[in-house]
């Protein structure tokens, strides 16, 4: 799946990506670095806690650059059928809709595989995080504070 905006190109994320969305957060200060598991946990070494098998990143390029990434598995966490683990994008690229189509490609495939119950852990203090995510649906419905979670990750795509 390769769609393209103006600008960026989305696609299916793999390993060899990896690399590309270390650089892509280095010069962030405030992010810090990528989780270094990112590999393994492309390749199914690495489980986050009650995480399945099924899972799947999508990156945002700008020309060959990777500018955005997200990533989510199926899992069992609270309950949900699916979380969403990785969400990133370069400062630069904020605020011009790349978060926006990632978590519509997300959705999708969560929305393909009958994963409709969806958790995202985000940090507390993390209020644009939060206010994105609110704003697309997800509430903090769930007993652990800095989880947000949607019912319905189709509102995502509806």
């Amino acid at each position: 799946m390769i769609m393209h905006s103006t600008e960026l190109r989305y696609r299916i994320g793999t390993v060899s990506d990896v690399p590309g969305m270390d650089l892509a957060r280095g010069p962030d200060r405030e992010a810090g670095p990528a989780d270094p598991r990112m590999s393994r946990y492309l390749t199914g070494e690495h489980h986050p806690q009650k995480a399945l098998a099924s899972r799947i990143m999508f990156v945002a390029e700008d020309d060959s650059s990777i500018v955005g990434y997200i990533g989510g598995h199926e899992t069992r966490r609270f309950g949900c059928d699916g979380e969403l683990q990785y969400l990133y994008v370069v400062p630069r690229h904020r605020r011009r809709g790349v978060a926006t189509e990632l978590l519509t490609l997300l959705a999708r495939w969560f929305v393909e595989g009958s994963l409709m119950r969806v958790c995202v852990g985000v940090d507390e203090d993390a209020a644009a995080a939060r206010a994105f995510l609110a704003q697309h649906g997800a509430t903090d419905s769930l007993p652990d504070p800095s989880f947000l979670e949607w019912l319905d990750i189709g509102q995502v795509i509806s």
